[in-house]
């Protein structure tokens, strides 16, 4: 009978041990669920630029600072040009301050890719090769390539003439592109001017570059001894670029380009600088 009940006792206290950890487990399972349940939730908050944006009250924008009409310096030493207005726009519409950050073209997306910018507006052109790392806006201007020479070259009459000859051009643009799969030696630089001071001073034959800025060069220097001897077919469109997975700020940015155009802000902004939309 003793024997007996010594061996209930130990069954009795075998299952009410069992039982104790089994609610352990239920209390350890519930806290790791809602722990992972908060950790999701703070990664989803911490992946959404335009809250974090909006929270630090600015938005940190990369762009060259040495492209005009684009991207420049005035007379009293200000940043300015096209996609400079266009970016402070967009970010007063988003109720923040737009924080310019400078930096050569080929380290502009760069920046991005180490968050030191939050977006470049630099006309960037919106490819299918950038497009898979990055994120992009709609397109707020649309314009061409054109080949740039000095105007005593009589070689360089087309795109084809490029074979053999040094190009002056930004290493990582789609324009380096067209002169390399046009037999080009890529002469590299870091903006626009530099390019021009390349042909000026006979270390280069040619240059690839955007019309819109030949044009502007021209208008500002007219007696400049360049002119342009061919186009490339397809006009480039560019948009503000951004850090992959962020649809909220995209969404955004695009949200006030639209409106900007219905309400006559870009248009007033691209006659300022180019007597016409530039956005088709």
């Amino acid at each position: 009978m003793k024997k007996a009940t010594m061996l209930g006792l130990v069954a009795i206290l075998m299952t009410l041990m069992l039982a104790a950890c089994g609610n352990n487990n239920g209390s350890s399972n519930t806290a790791a669920t809602n722990n992972a349940g908060t950790s999701e939730e703070n990664t989803a908050a911490a992946s959404n630029s335009l809250e974090k944006i909006k929270s630090a009250g600015k938005i940190v924008i990369g762009t060259e600072g040495t492209y005009p009409p684009f991207t420049y310096h005035d007379a009293s030493g200000e940043l300015t040009g096209f996609d400079v207005e266009i970016a402070r726009e967009v970010a007063k519409r988003l109720g923040v301050e737009a924080q310019f950050e400078e930096a050569p073209w080929d380290s502009l997306l760069a920046g991005i890719d180490a968050g030191r910018f939050d977006s470049v507006f630099n006309e960037v052109s919106i490819r299918d090769d950038r497009k898979e790392k990055y994120d992009f806006s709609d397109p707020y201007i649309s314009s061409g390539a054109v080949l740039i020479v000095r105007e005593d070259n009589t070689d360089i009459k087309s795109l084809a003439d490029l074979k053999g000859k040094k190009a002056a051009q930004s290493l990582t643009s789609n324009l380096a592109d067209i002169a390399r799969e046009n037999g080009a030696e890529i002469v590299a630089i870091e903006g626009f001017q530099q390019a021009i001071d390349l042909l000026n001073s006979n270390r280069a034959d040619a240059t690839i570059n955007d019309n819109l800025s030949f044009l502007d060069l021209k208008k500002q220097k007219p007696d400049l001894a360049l002119k342009v001897v061919a186009e490339a077919e397809d006009a480039s469109q560019s948009g503000g670029v951004f850090a992959k997975n962020q649809p909220e700020l995209v969404e955004a940015v695009n949200k006030a380009l639209a409106d900007m155009h219905s309400d006559g802000t870009y248009a007033t902004i691209s006659e300022k600088y180019f007597g016409k939309d530039v956005s088709k």
